[in-house]
C-alpha cells in the first residue's frame, strides 16, 4: 500500500510539474492543483496508514494504544485544502482576466501587456 501511495504522489509531482512548464496559463493552474495533491497525500502518508483503531487515549492512560494513526497531519490537510481552493479560485479570477486583456492563454503573449 505504501509503494502504490509513493507511486502515486510521484506520478502527480511529475505531472503537475509537467503541466507548469507548459506555455498555456490553464494548464499553470492545472499543474498547481495537482501539486497539491500530492503534497496533500504525501502529508496524509507521512502520518502513517493505520486502520486498526482511532487515536483516542483510554481513561487512565498517556498516551493512545498503539497501532494508531496521527490525526495532525489530517488535520493539516484540511487546512491545506481550504487554502488551496482559495488560491485555485483566486488564480482563476487572475486567469480570466488576463484573457480578457490579452485574448489568448499563451504566457508568451503577456509580455506585451506592460503599457
Amino acid at each position: 500500500m505504501k509503494l502504490l501511495l509513493a507511486l502515486l504522489v510521484g506520478g502527480l509531482f511529475a505531472a503537475g510539474i509537467y503541466l507548469i512548464v507548459r506555455r498555456s496559463i490553464v494548464k499553470l493552474i492545472m499543474g498547481l492543483i495537482l501539486l497539491s495533491h500530492g503534497a496533500n497525500l504525501l502529508i496524509f502518508a507521512s502520518g502513517g496508514l493505520v486502520r486498526a483503531q482511532a487515536p483516542l487515549v483510554e481513561a487512565g492512560s498517556l498516551a493512545p494504544e498503539p497501532p494508531h494513526a496521527d490525526p495532525v497531519p489530517q488535520a493539516l490537510i484540511l487546512t491545506a485544502i481550504v487554502i488551496g481552493f482559495g488560491v485555485v479560485a483566486f488564480m482563476m479570477v487572475l486567469v480570466s482576466r488576463a484573457y480578457m486583456a490579452v485574448g489568448t492563454d499563451d504566457t508568451e503573449e503577456f509580455t506585451g501587456t506592460d503599457h
